[in-house]
């Protein structure tokens, strides 16, 4: 039987093929997308707030709500803190992604990748609720910066508006250290191996013929090494995007879009308009995702 079903495959690769794959790609297919577009298709129900019940009568309203104001800064609040957060870790991710590929030597790259590796390897929960601590005013930071004469200056920077707050604990700017922090390894591992890529002796010719090291950069090690970084900042703006824990434990109130889905799906059963929400990082994210095949950086993921 076995024999005769492998004459049978044999000859037809591409039937060996799909019969391979259709396990996998059933599951995705029925659990994932399947789930997610029954999720979608919901967004254009009524949610009756009376009886606290949806029905299926169609309506754009849940769109349109987006547009409220509260909700329309929840979007724009969330959007500008994942730019915020990509932004940051192309700042730190790329210098870091250069030394490991050009100048650090065998064991000191496999102890950049363990360091850089290694918060993965803990509980994101567990990162999130340390940073707390760390963020607090009897924390890490609040004594090390006391030590060193620099919690005026601390102090502030919480003074100013949209960044500050409280405590470090309570403000934009401690929020933003710690989706920084969570997310960095995330940048820099694809731009390593973008750069890594990059042939030495084409720096080494820029240098030879009289280019200064920030031209070499601009014009040789930043355009080859780019598709890394848009590779890089899928993972951290959208994880950012969609991310709902950091922003309960960590900085204002204010809901993200994250929150504003849990807390409509789980605490007010308004599985419409949590779904309308739930369109809006789909749809960057698609969006980008188009944006960064066209500039190549899926060939550096």
């Amino acid at each position: 039987m076995s024999r005769r079903l492998s004459n049978v495959l044999y000859p037809r690769r591409s039937l060996t093929l799909f019969l391979i794959l259709l396990p996998p790609l059933l599951w995705f297919g029925v659990v994932y997308v399947g789930s997610l577009l029954t999720l979608l298709s919901q967004s254009v129900f009524t949610f009756d707030e009376m009886a606290m019940s949806v029905t299926t009568e169609l309506t754009s309203d849940n769109f349109t709500s987006l547009l409220n104001p509260a909700n329309y800064d929840i979007v724009i609040r969330t959007v500008l803190m994942a730019v915020a957060v990509t932004l940051a870790c192309v700042l730190i991710g790329f210098p870091m992604a250069y030394y490991m590929a050009h100048h650090a030597g065998r064991g000191e790259k496999a102890l950049f990748f363990v360091g850089v590796m290694l918060p993965m390897w803990a509980s994101y929960i567990v990162k999130a609720y340390a940073w707390t601590l760390l963020l607090a005013q009897g924390g890490v930071i609040y004594g090390l910066l006391r030590q060193l004469g620099l919690l005026p200056v601390l102090e502030g920077i919480l003074q100013l508006p949209v960044i500050g707050g409280d405590t470090l604990a309570t403000s934009n700017l401690g929020r933003f250290l710690v989706f920084t922090y969570i997310w960095l390894p995330f940048m820099v591992l694809p731009i390593q191996a973008a750069i890594e890529r990059v042939p030495a002796n084409l720096l080494l010719a820029s240098a030879d013929l009289g280019a200064r090291p920030f031209k070499t950069f601009t014009t040789v090690l930043w355009p080859l090494a780019f598709p890394g970084v848009v590779a890089g900042s899928i993972f951290t703006f959208s994880l950012t995007l969609g991310d709902y824990i950091i922003p309960q434990l960590i900085g204002p109130s204010g809901l993200y879009i994250g929150n504003m889905v849990y807390t409509l799906q789980g605490t007010i059963g308004n599985i419409p308009l949590a779904a309308a929400f739930t369109c809006v990082p789909i749809v960057l994210i698609t969006l980008y995702l188009a944006l960064a095949r066209r500039l190549g950086a899926f060939n550096a993921l």
